[in-house]
Parts: structure tokens; sequence; C-alpha cells
């Protein structure tokens, strides 16, 4: 049992809090204003957890707080001789089937070698040949144009093995992935290699709530909102008036760059993927 003084503790609430804002603060302020944002948006609205509790700091599990009697307020946490701690009970058989899944998705994902040759064509595939109206960020111009885009996308030999992107593809681009993933294929199919893979590591982290540190799940929100620049840099939008350079995966010199991101990505995903593992197999063991 790991042991944390009050003001250890209140200095990495604090530190973690104000990590959060830098992201928080600007998604509130874009809510008031009305604003819609194609990159960072999807850090709020795909992914789940509210702004408020991915500012809030909590310890994880096996680690008690000195005169932590605030936590006693939440969901989950009880007191004991060596001070407030996540309370094993939360772990119940449903909670453990959770860790469980968890454990033999990531488990299986990295025991795989990365695959780095899709280019991003998930997002070229979300809008091959539908109206502009109907896209997804119909509100943005996409660079190549519609009949472009189109093209390319028919020249390209699409290979997205993640279900969560692939069921976004449209209903003509579909039969144009050499793989149709469903949700059941998730353990079998996922690689270290996907971006979207990879940002979902933060997904996993907040699923396992309140066992996951505040800090591992930071790091893991933080990445993921680095991959998913990536992600609509590379997309057929054209977002330079926000600040995001294209990276032309239309042309050699584009693609090059992708991958390179792409396994930097990788192999910080997988690092966070190792402690979430690890932590998974603590709780599996109680």
């Amino acid at each position: 049992m790991i042991v944390l003084a009050e003001d250890e503790w209140r200095a990495r609430e604090n530190a973690h809090r104000e990590r959060m804002r830098a992201y928080t603060e600007p998604h509130r302020q874009r809510r008031k204003r009305g604003e819609k944002h194609p990159v960072m948006d999807f850090m709020f609205t795909y992914y789940t957890q509210r702004p408020s509790r991915l500012e809030r700091w909590q310890p994880g599990f096996g680690v008690a707080l000195e005169h932590g009697e605030d936590f006693l307020r939440r969901k989950g946490y009880v007191r004991t001789s060596h001070g407030v701690v996540v309370d094993p009970e939360e772990l119940t058989t449903q909670r453990r089937e959770t860790v469980r899944f968890v454990h033999r998705l990531l488990s299986a994902t990295e025991s795989r070698p990365p695959q780095l040759g899709c280019f991003g064509l998930h997002e070229w595939a979300m809008v091959y040949r539908l109206p502009h109206d109907d896209l997804r960020h119909s509100e943005w111009p996409l660079r190549l144009g519609s009949k472009g885009t189109d093209e390319f996308v028919e020249s390209m030999r699409i290979q997205c093995s993640h279900y969560d992107a692939f069921r976004f593809f449209s209903r003509q681009a579909r039969p144009r992935n050499t793989l149709q993933p469903t949700q059941r294929d998730r353990v079998r199919l996922e690689q270290p290699g996907c971006l979207h893979n990879n940002m979902d590591v933060f997904k996993w982290c907040y699923k396992l709530d309140p066992f996951v540190p505040a800090e591992l799940l930071a790091d893991s929100f933080e990445l993921a909102a680095r991959i998913r620049e990536l992600d609509m840099r590379a997309s057929p939008y054209d977002l330079r008036e926000l600040g995001y350079s294209p990276i032309e995966i239309e042309n050699p010199q584009g693609r090059a760059e992708y991958v390179r991101q792409q396994r930097d990505f990788g192999l910080r995903a997988s690092r966070l993927r190792e402690r979430l593992i690890e932590l998974c197999e603590r709780l599996l063991d109680q």
C-alpha cells in the first residue's frame, strides 16, 4: 500500500486540475459561443468523459490518502488504517469482467506488430461520394474538392482494422475496405499502429474509473489529443484557417510524414498501454 501525505496528494491534485484545464476551459468557452471545433470537439463528444471528471484528480487503486476525508463524499472510497482508499468492494463481478476484457484487448494489441500503411484513409472513406451537406464537418471545405477526394479514395487501398472508425465509413466506401470489422472482432484485429486504437487507451482508462490514477488518465488524454490532430491534418478537410497545416497523404512526402508520426505515437501509446495492462493484472489478482 502506497500512502501519500496530504501535502503531496494535494499538490498532485492541483497540478492535474491545471493540466486538464488547458483543454477543458477552451472547450467550455467554445460551447458558450456555440462554436464547433472539428478537431478538439471529438475529445469531448466521441469520448464521454465530462470535462469536470477529466479535471478531477484521483489516486487510483492501492494508494491511501492521509487526511483524505474529502474523498469519502465520492462513490467508491472508504477509510482504512492507512488513510482513505478506493474501496476494493468496487471491483464487483461486473466490473471484474470489464477489467478482464480490457486486459485481453490491450494484451492482444501489444502482441502484434504495428501496421503502418493505412495513411489515415478512414477519414477520407467517411466522406467518399457524400454530398457536401452530409459531411460530418460540412462547414469546412475539402482540400481536393468532392471529385478529387473521391478519385483519390478510388486510387488507394483502404485497410482499416478499427471497427469504431469503419462504422462511420460512407455506405459506398465500406466495400472498398479490405477488412469488414465488427464489434466482435476487436480482440482479433486491433493492432498498435492504428491511430484510433491508440487514442482509445484514454477510453479504457476512464472505463476503469476509479481504479486508474489521474496521471495515467491525463497522459492518455493528452496523447489522444495529439493523435487527433494528426488524424485531422491528414484528413481531406482544409483546416488551415484553424492553424492545422495539412499532411498531404495524396503525395509520397505526406505519406512518409504520416508514417513517421504514426510510428512515434504507436510507441508512446504502447508505454501507456503497458501501464494499464499492469494495473488490470493487479486488479484481477484481488
